[in-house]
């Protein structure tokens, strides 16, 4: 994730880092740029079609479906937000209950391999969730038509939890806890699996893909009709005039599609790398 101070806002405009749409966008800016000036050209110059034409109503349209495609925008970016930012609470939380896990172990258990064993487990079940959910095949469980070379038996982040929750019933059965104590660990312990099951819900489950493509399209062709209605009023200024329209309906499509999946390694993704490292220091500090 992109660490930044958001009161120098006025560096960013000169500024262009290199997850910035405009560097992804650019062919494709300069392609748009030429093919609004053909259209210009021809148009205005070649076909000679003057201001009593008809064409010159084309703008109407523009502005009709401007409020759509903005509607649209609005809800496809806040749905992908939502997704980052939930995924930012699920993280914040693995974060607590690994430390409260910690807490009541440190205060209950008083044999150093057994502390040394949760020392070692509990930090491991963030990096191996960390790692599971940064698996390109993880987001393809779902999918019917996908053949996945996966042990589906063997979930790590279950395995680890598997083992947590063995280690917690043999110090029950060798009285090292009281039965009191094992139903508060195991409450900590659920709230793994919660976490768990919460993230890969956020993993498996994209924007419908029909909503995504529609929305695609609908940039793309909108954007291709802009010369046709604008170039009679605006002549050659049409190019940067469509190609800038572009720039901003598709960087918000771009921002939207980085951060829906919020645990890949996009600039603008959640740094569950360093908040899993940050879970392991605090846990050797508490055990």
């Amino acid at each position: 994730m992109i660490a930044y101070n958001t009161k120098e806002w006025f560096t960013f405009i000169f500024h262009f880092h290199k997850s910035d749409t405009v560097r992804k966008l650019f062919p494709i800016m300069i392609a748009i740029g030429i093919y609004s000036a053909i259209v210009g050209y021809l148009e205005v110059v070649y076909i000679g079609i003057d201001t009593n034409n008809y064409v010159k109503n084309i703008p109407v349209m523009h502005g009709i479906l401007g409020f759509v495609i903005s509607l649209l925008l609005v809800f496809r970016t806040n749905t992908a937000y939502d997704r980052w930012w939930e995924a930012r609470k699920l993280w914040g939380s693995l974060v607590n209950n690994s430390r409260n896990f910690a807490i009541k172990l440190s205060a209950i258990l008083k044999d150093e391999n057994d502390r040394k064993f949760f020392r070692k487990f509990i930090p491991s079940y963030a990096t191996i969730l960390y790692k599971h959910l940064n698996n390109s095949e993880t987001a393809k469980q779902l999918f019917d038509d996908v053949d996945l070379e996966l042990d589906h038996h063997k979930h790590k982040p279950n395995q680890v939890k598997r083992m947590m929750s063995h280690k917690i019933n043999d110090l029950y059965e060798a009285k090292k806890i009281t039965g009191d104590q094992l139903i508060i660990l195991n409450n900590e312990l659920v709230a793994f699996t919660d976490i768990c099951g919460a993230c890969e819900r956020i993993k498996n489950t994209p924007i419908p893909y029909s909503y995504s493509a529609f929305i695609k399209k609908f940039i793309f062709f909108y954007t291709m009709t802009l010369p046709f209605g604008y170039s009679l009023s605006l002549g050659y200024y049409v190019v940067p005039v469509v190609v800038f329209i572009f720039y901003v309906l598709a960087s918000l499509e771009l921002i939207a599609e980085e951060i829906e999946d919020p645990f890949g390694d996009d600039e603008n993704d959640l740094p569950i790398k360093k908040i899993s490292e940050n879970i392991k220091k605090h846990v050797e500090e508490l055990i």
